[in-house]
């Protein structure tokens, strides 16, 4: 099987020490998690990393697949001039994933951008520690419906059971901006709701329920991992897995998940 990991990570940059430096205290059971997702991913063996961000370029219409054959991430945005990384990509991939979504008609964009956003730099930063030479494949959601994103996983899922290299995939994303009074986006009865169902969902493997969510709570919630997460579903469709949360917390009134599909 080429399938050989699947993961749900949050990406808060405070996660880097450098710019987190002693707030990265408040958030030890995310950093904790990552650490233990990177043993597993290690174990795993991975040559090629798929990952899912909510910042790779959304497109109204489409979903993004990042075809550029190098990748390094910069964090000076936030304020750290120093903490850089370099992966490699793959270009025969995405152009696979690009080939197979016209024969199904599926709108999906080839983009050559050699910067990684933070959605999938600050994962990656941890998760790539004893993994020097994994290829890299950035993929970026749109604004499609829920139904229209696990059909884009069932297709990345075809061409990821074709390699004969072992893939990873990491869905990257936080749950609910609006958890508490010091939420970014201010607080809402939605956004624990959201978090505790999604979670709730995960761990009984309701894919159907996922999907399904009240797309006003969704919305409600100003998430930013719906998607992610809805395109790795559609990857694991009809596998036999158990997700296992790896941990929960939100103390910056934004929801971290860190979470294992263990297959």
């Amino acid at each position: 099987m080429s399938l050989c990991f699947a993961a749900i990570t949050p990406h808060p940059p405070l996660l880097i020490p450098t710019i987190g430096k002693e707030k990265i205290d408040s958030i030890q059971k995310t950093k904790q998690a990552l650490e233990q997702l990177e043993q597993d991913l290690y174990l795993s063996k991975a040559d090629l990393i798929v990952i899912i961000s909510p910042h790779g370029g959304l497109f109204e219409d489409s979903f993004a697949v990042n075809a550029h054959n190098s990748f390094k991430s910069a964090f000076d945005k936030f304020g750290d001039l120093q903490t850089t990384k370099e992966w490699t990509g793959s270009p025969d991939f995405a152009a696979k994933v690009s080939h197979e979504s016209h024969l199904r008609n599926m709108n999906v964009r080839l983009v050559s951008n050699d910067s990684l956003d933070h959605g999938s730099s600050v994962p990656l930063f941890y998760l790539t520690a004893h993994l020097p030479n994994a290829k890299i494949v950035p993929v970026g959601f749109s604004s499609l419906d829920a139904k229209a994103h696990l059909s884009f996983g069932e297709l990345l899922k075809d061409i990821i059971m074709e390699q004969d290299k072992r893939v990873a995939v990491i869905a990257s994303g936080d749950l609910s901006h609006r958890i508490s009074d010091n939420s970014p986006d201010g607080f809402h009865e939605a956004g624990a709701k959201f978090d505790n169902q999604l979670v709730e969902l995960l761990e009984t493997r309701n894919t159907m329920g996922i999907a399904s969510l009240d797309p006003t709570l969704v919305s409600d919630a100003a998430e930013c991992g719906y998607r992610s997460i809805l395109i790795l579903l559609g990857i694991l469709k009809e596998m036999d897995y158990q997700f296992k949360n790896y941990s929960y917390e939100a103390p910056f009134g934004v929801g971290y998940l860190v979470g294992n599909f263990v297959f």
